[in-house]
């Protein structure tokens, strides 16, 4: 029981980190006269959008610029003004899981996935995709500063940690979690839904976590998945996202390449962009693979989507504990509750329905897989979960000789039994 309870409660400590932080949603236009606003937004879009070889507008409305390798926003950082961009991972994990090893009937339903702008072009060599910020973006956001960050209060001590605090953080999740040895890497095959998000200020988003650190103020983690976030995109499409942090979000990191940070060395996939088409209930399923892991010979944490793009690395310099291992590893998903009228949010979780309606109608991770200290993708020894309200959402985990360790997780939130 000991055991259990050191493991609830660190668990509950990372819950409580992210749950206190989100987005806001109000503007800060007014908190500053409009030319001084308009100047501050105008250097900040000239910060982000760097000069571009080609632009491709996506059917969503979004614009990629083809911005060349060498300009991408991970080279404003001075650490990175001299660094030799590394091309390629010097080792790929061993012992990966095969994603054609799936069932019949899944195979049957499941296709590949692809991103929005490809209709109408791709990028040339020696360029990233790169979604390019908008004024609006900018002025969603509680301060040009803020822009692309989490939101950060005050963390906690894990004795305070209690369930109670929990639930009043806004932020509710259905996961899987591994804790108690040192991980290089995490892997998962998500299949991709559409949830309807009821407040703008609210997202919903399913993710794999890569976490190191005391779960305090010095928190690190890197993270990856999709998410709908009408605050940070202003549409309610399915994106590819990411994020980091080496100190539990204050002040370090942010989504997708809207800081320094992350260098991108991949010319078809572009963070932020729509993923098409998404699953269907009692149709087809389309789902994404991540890979993250550590690089064992240059250190840097890497992530590649599906079998073909690598998409880049965080240096690793960029953190504290995650230079050396990551203590835990999470998967699963993540809504943000604000409790519109007083009432639970009907913001969905994955594709809205519980894990027990199964495949085809609850969403799932599949070929749950970590990178051990030999550079070895394995199954998890033992696999924890956690939800703080199973009536709004739920996990249920499960193996198999096709789908290996997996679990479907999610819900509608607000329900009779959810009010």
């Amino acid at each position: 029981m000991g055991d259990l309870s050191r493991k609830m409660r660190s668990l509950m400590v990372v819950i409580c980190i992210w749950g206190l932080v989100s987005f806001s949603s109000s503007s800060f236009a007014a908190r500053l006269n409009p030319s001084r606003q308009k100047l501050e937004v105008q250097k900040h879009l000239n910060r982000l959008n760097k000069p571009a070889v080609k632009s491709i507008e996506s059917p969503d409305g979004d614009i990629i610029d083809c911005v060349h390798i060498s300009h991408q926003p991970a080279f404003d950082h001075p650490f990175l003004k001299d660094h030799k961009i590394q091309t390629r991972p010097s080792y790929h994990p061993e012992g990966l899981f095969q994603d054609n090893k799936v069932s019949e009937k899944a195979k049957e339903k499941t296709n590949p996935m692809t991103q929005l702008w490809h209709v109408n072009g791709k990028c040339p060599e020696d360029t990233i995709p790169v979604r390019r910020t908008r004024k609006d973006d900018v002025l969603r956001a509680s301060s040009v500063k803020r822009y692309g960050k989490k939101k950060h209060r005050s963390i906690p001590k894990p004795r305070s940690a209690d369930p109670d605090l929990v639930n009043e953080s806004g932020h509710q999740h259905a996961i899987a979690y591994v804790e108690g040895d040192k991980y290089f890497g995490a892997k998962a095959t998500i299949n991709v839904w559409e949830p309807k998000i009821q407040q703008p200020n609210e997202f919903s988003l399913s993710q794999l976590w890569i976490l190191g650190g005391s779960f305090g103020e010095d928190l690190n983690s890197i993270e990856a998945g999709w998410q709908v976030s009408p605050d940070l995109y202003g549409d309610n499409n399915t994106r590819l996202f990411t994020y980091w942090t080496s100190d539990a979000y204050q002040a370090t990191g942010c989504y997708n390449l809207l800081c320094s940070g992350f260098i991108q060395i991949n010319s078809e996939i572009a963070m932020g962009a729509s993923i098409s088409p998404v699953s269907g209930f009692r149709n087809s399923q389309y789902d994404i693979s991540i890979l993250v892991w550590k690089d064992p010979k240059e250190g840097h944490w890497w992530m590649q989507f599906g079998n073909d793009y690598v998409l880049g690395y965080w240096p690793s310099f960029l953190f504290s504990y995650l230079a050396d291992s990551a203590s835990m590893i999470e998967w699963g998903g993540e809504v943000v509750n604000s409790e519109p009228d007083g009432q639970h949010t009907s913001t969905q979780m994955g594709s809205g329905h519980f894990p027990e309606e199964g495949f085809g109608k609850a969403s799932y991770f599949r070929n749950i897989q970590v990178v051990d200290e030999s550079n070895n993708l394995k199954a998890p020894k033992s696999i924890g979960t956690f939800t703080e309200k199973s009536n709004c959402y739920d996990v249920q985990t499960g193996s198999n000789g096709d789908w290996g360790h997996f679990f479907y997780y999610g819900g509608p939130g607000r329900n009779p039994n959810c009010p």
